[in-house]
């Protein structure tokens, strides 16, 4: 495609490096889920213009409209932006420098940028969504190799996952994904949202991937959905990667009969405006003032407002609580029966998942590592340099 069928009359003052990437789109990578969606460009100084997308049309750069609602904001200086139209993993260095920022869709954002690289090599960073027996999940590919596959926590994306994408995607195939319930994938009601169910929906994209088996990263929810993974799953799942997860509580939980009794179908109302719900999870978030992580609070917000996105939510965190932690078929005896080398990943300031867990983890699995960061809950996004030399150490060994 030529720039004159993707330019309009309207963008022709736009920086010439927005027009080089519109001109290489490469549609295979990039998904709107709704088949349209519309990016808004600015650079400081010179203005914003748009890139509006449209399945049949392809991709246009027009003149921003303020009168339309971009679904994402990408912004940067002039000589960012020709360094991310002259080499895409400039941009994304300047991504986590806080140079480039991206606010409200990142799944349309991170796709844009990766469907613009110009790139056709097979690691590639790609927005892929992938038809399973279980629904539509969607995913961020990129790298080659031996795959590993990326499942976030409670209310998070995909997106969670940027900063160890670009860490690992040089040596390894990397599968960051949305479970189902979360972020752009399937949303089925009265689904079960627990960690055998979201292990299920694993399974089925390994299968539809026609990957037989792969390593597995999970963090907070994630992590306990990978542990049934290879506690369920062995002959699928290689080695685990297990990063704050959640686990069962040891002390005891005195809400346990009032939960029991809230159905997660509630969540199909909404009680509490945008405003309110925002106000609440930045104040829950620390480091909110981090590009990473203020994009991380947008994805949260973009599923948790939307009827079904709540009614996960909300059916997830119930099952978390609810599990029973004691006896025969309790999780602390399940996890003795933990096959897969694991690698478990602690922060010493985590206020969710504190680090005296890790005591009954050794007591449970003698044979599992573990690392100690000095971070809280998230520490691909607190000490992503430590985190990620260490998962890399540990995936070197057999």
């Amino acid at each position: 495609m030529t720039s004159s069928t993707v330019r309009s009359d309207a963008a022709r003052g736009a920086p010439a490096s927005l027009g080089e990437l519109v001109d290489r789109f490469d549609p295979s990578a990039f998904d709107a889920p709704t088949g349209r969606a519309r990016l808004r460009l600015s650079v400081p100084g010179d203005g914003s213009w748009d890139a509006a997308y449209d399945r049949r049309r392809g991709l246009r750069l027009v003149a921003a409209d303020d009168g339309a609602r971009a679904d994402a904001l990408i912004e940067a200086d002039a000589v960012t932006w020709d360094e991310i139209a002259g080499n895409y993993a400039d941009g994304m260095a300047a991504y986590g420098a806080g140079r480039l920022t991206v606010r409200r869709n990142l799944h349309l954002a991170i796709g844009f940028l990766a469907a613009t690289s110009g790139s056709r090599e097979e690691g590639r960073l790609r927005s892929v969504r992938v038809e399973t027996a279980m629904g539509s999940i969607s995913t961020l590919q990129a790298g080659t190799g031996d795959p590993l596959v990326m499942l976030h926590g409670l209310g998070a994306t995909k997106a969670s996952f940027m900063p160890t994408i670009a860490a690992l995607a040089p040596s390894r195939r990397t599968i960051a994904i949305d479970l189902p319930g979360f972020g752009d994938s399937v949303k089925p009601l009265g689904a079960p949202y627990h960690a055998p169910w979201f292990a299920r929906s694993v399974v089925a994209l390994l299968d539809a991937l026609e990957l037989e088996r792969a390593d597995v990263l999970g963090h907070s929810m994630g992590g306990r959905v990978a542990i049934d993974m290879g506690a369920r799953h062995p002959d699928r799942t290689d080695r685990l990667v297990l990063m704050t997860p959640a686990l069962a509580w040891k002390r005891a939980r005195r809400f346990v009969p009032w939960v029991r009794l809230v159905r997660p179908e509630l969540g199909l109302l909404q009680p509490t405006s945008r405003r309110v719900t925002e106000a609440v999870v930045r104040r829950l978030v620390p480091g909110v003032e981090n590009a990473w992580v203020a994009v991380a609070v947008d994805e949260f917000l973009r599923s948790y407002l939307t009827a079904r996105g709540r009614a996960a939510f909300y059916a997830a965190a119930r099952r978390i609580y609810l599990e029973e932690p004691d006896g025969p078929t309790g999780f602390w005896a399940r996890l003795r029966e933990l096959s897969p080398d694991a690698l478990f990943v602690w922060g010493r300031h985590d206020g969710l998942v504190p680090l005296s867990f890790a005591r009954h983890v050794r007591e449970a699995l003698p044979a599992a590592r573990h690392v100690e960061l000095d971070c809280g809950h998230v520490p691909q996004l607190e000490r992503p340099s430590q985190l990620h030399a260490a998962i890399g150490r540990f995936l070197a060994t057999r």
